[in-house]
């Protein structure tokens, strides 16, 4: 019953329905790195969590939503020319924009960092290497796939794995997937007991 309920609401109120369930997924990532480094007795950082919701939802969701109608009009259909047309233009435009968004006039403003642009000076190109690992495919698959009025909710859905490691980004990391992958493996380790590598 909430299949047909939501794809109704969806067809009914696109915008809306897109924007809360990217921006809904994203803060969920944020929220699953946090719990995933906690260590115990630590209590999850909810503001950061807030800060996080309140980027995705006023710019990032907002800005998939005119971006991926904006691709579809200028680039129509699914024929293989415009699906890798539309993935190129979002790898070289979109992604851009989004991690610049995410990483200054986001966090970096929301957190009242003195110098704005620090994080996106030492992470944007690393951020952006390690998402052309993932975007391309989530975006051949969401043009290919994924009919236009869902595409910001399923960008949000594969968003959540990537909220999950930005997130992490913003606050440890570097901006690799090596980081995250040395963090986790790291953990990994002291939960089985055995010595930290260094």
């Amino acid at each position: 019953m909430a299949g047909p309920l939501l794809r109704s609401g969806v067809r009914r109120f696109p915008w809306l329905c897109n924007v809360l369930l990217y921006g809904s997924l994203f803060s969920a990532g944020d929220a699953a790195q946090q719990l995933l480094r906690r260590r115990p007795g630590q209590e999850p950082d909810w503001a950061q969590t807030r800060h996080v919701a309140l980027v995705a939802l006023s710019f990032h969701g907002n800005f998939n939503y005119v971006w991926l109608r904006g691709l579809e009009r200028a680039l129509p259909g699914r024929a293989p020319g415009a699906v890798l047309a539309k993935v190129l233009c979002d790898q070289l435009v979109g992604a851009p924009v989004a991690i610049l968004a995410f990483y200054t006039a986001g966090m970096s403003i929301l957190q009242g960092k003195e110098n704005i642009f620090s994080d996106c000076k030492k992470k944007f190109w690393n951020t952006y290497k390690t998402g052309l690992m993932y975007w391309p495919f989530v975006q051949l698959s969401n043009f290919v796939l994924v009919p236009v009025y869902l595409r910001t909710a399923y960008t949000g859905l594969c968003g959540f794995l990537w909220a999950i490691f930005i997130c992490f980004s913003q606050q440890s990391g570097d901006g690799t997937a090596k980081s995250a992958f040395l963090w986790f493996r790291r953990e990994k380790v002291n939960a089985d007991g055995e010595p930290s590598e260094k």
